[in-house]
């Protein structure tokens, strides 16, 4: 497959000179407003463009000495700007920078996700088509069930895919807000048109009504979205780690022919990638629990949120893309042992077949629990005792009075579970939420 761009630029959009570069984003356009509407002096305006510069540690020199890092930026500048530097930072608090310059990063994020779930989405598609006739045992409690389809598993992590994209889609617009409203929030020093126009300009919306910062429910309900993608692609990983385990051996990672698996036992195939899933899940839901206790702050605002946003806003949206591209690389390269799964399939003697044995004689009269009694007694046999279920029914008097040896073909073929499997993929694959 070919990325639609590298893990790289994720990377990147989080590094310090970004940062500081969105932040100078936000105050040109600030500035660029104010000089289409005469605050400030045109002239000083093709200055303050001409000559803005980041120096990234220039800004981290002086912010050991003023210990404020917006401070240190609007300084740098102004000594690469000169006297026009006076209309930098024109109106605006801190936080009308740092917000608004956190939208364009988590916005960027966002895009940059829907596109790694895009790819994901069109991995399992092929292989759950693929794969749809591939009949296997479900297992419910870790035990033999009824019979599926592996295609069906592919197709139930589309539609959790689907529902992720949704989800991200929603949150990526709702961290799309930039504010340039003041201290608390009440305009104080700035027109709400100029906000509007700086947003407009940005490809955001401006916030409806702020404090000093964008309310954090928005940051929350992004990081969230994230942490439940994260859940669903360790969903994922866990089922093919028990997959993969020796005694079922049914799917299982990619193994070149150069990987080892253990530095003490050669024959070992270890399924690391779904293991560093499974792990690496787990970080970012902790980072969920962050932004949801971000969500309340002292009256206007303080910035007990701030420090810790610096560590859970890129590390959230880095190790999301992470995992995503990981997903999608072990989906496409996974390794299905249909004859395994024929097998495993028929290890249980038949007992699989319980259920539709108990409907059965239900419908031709005998009554539900005595059927039920009848049928879990010669289950509970060939539990213990090993043997053919089949066998022992059609051997049964009181079964066999009631559906005769000849009909049993019917109860005893993994087919009639899959009947609709056409009908369930219809209903995944043109759904669109």
């Amino acid at each position: 497959m070919i990325p639609r761009y590298t893990r790289a630029e994720m990377g990147a959009l989080w590094t310090e000179a970004n940062k500081f570069q969105s932040w100078l984003r936000v105050e040109i356009a600030a500035c660029e407003v104010h000089a289409e509407r005469g605050t400030i002096p045109a002239g000083a305006m093709k200055v303050i463009r001409e000559r803005a510069r980041i120096d990234v540690s220039r800004i981290e020199e002086i912010e050991k000495n003023v210990g404020h890092d917006i401070i240190a930026f609007t300084t740098a500048l102004a000594e690469t700007i000169g006297p026009e530097s006076r209309f930098v930072h024109y109106g605006l608090t801190s936080s009308d920078v740092v917000d608004t310059a956190n939208a364009l990063r988590l916005k960027r994020a966002g895009e940059l996700l829907l596109g790694d779930l895009e790819m994901l989405l069109e991995v399992l598609r092929r292989r759950a088509f693929e794969l749809k006739d591939v009949a296997m045992i479900g297992r419910t409690h870790g035990m033999h069930a009824e019979p599926t389809t592996f295609g069906l598993k592919c197709a139930l992590w589309y539609a959790d895919a689907i529902r992720n994209r949704s989800r991200l889609r929603t949150a990526t617009e709702s961290v799309s807000y930039g504010k340039l409203s003041g201290a608390v929030g009440t305009f104080a020093h700035m027109d709400p048109e100029v906000e509007a126009a700086v947003c407009q300009r940005l490809g955001l919306k401006p916030a409806p009504i702020s404090t000093q910062i964008i309310q954090r429910d928005r940051y929350a309900e992004f990081v969230c979205a994230l942490a439940v993608i994260a859940g669903s692609l360790e969903k994922i990983a866990l089922e093919i780690r028990h997959l993969q385990r020796s005694e079922v051996r049914e799917a299982a990672e990619h193994f070149s022919e150069t990987q080892k698996g253990s530095s003490a036992m050669p024959h070992k195939r270890n399924p690391i990638t779904c293991e560093q899933i499974c792990g690496l899940a787990r970080v970012v839901r902790s980072h969920a629990q962050v932004a949801l206790e971000n969500i309340a702050l002292w009256h206007e605002r303080d910035i007990s949120h701030s420090s810790a946003e610096r560590v859970i806003l890129p590390d959230a949206c880095i190790l999301t893309d992470y995992l995503l591209n990981k997903t999608t690389n072990l989906i496409d390269r996974l390794v299905v042992y249909p004859d395994q799964m024929r097998a495993n399939l028929n290890a249980s003697g038949g007992l699989i077949f319980s259920g539709p044995l108990l409907l059965e004689l239900t419908r031709r009269g005998m009554a539900r629990e005595d059927a039920y009694s009848l049928v879990q007694r010669h289950a509970n046999t060939i539990w213990e005792q090993g043997g053919d279920f089949r066998k022992a029914i059609e051997n049964d008097p009181a079964i066999v009075d009631h559906l005769p040896a000849g009909e049993l073909d019917l109860i005893f073929d993994a087919g009639r579970y899959l009947t609709n499997v056409d009908h369930i993929f219809a209903r995944v694959f043109t759904y669109v939420p």
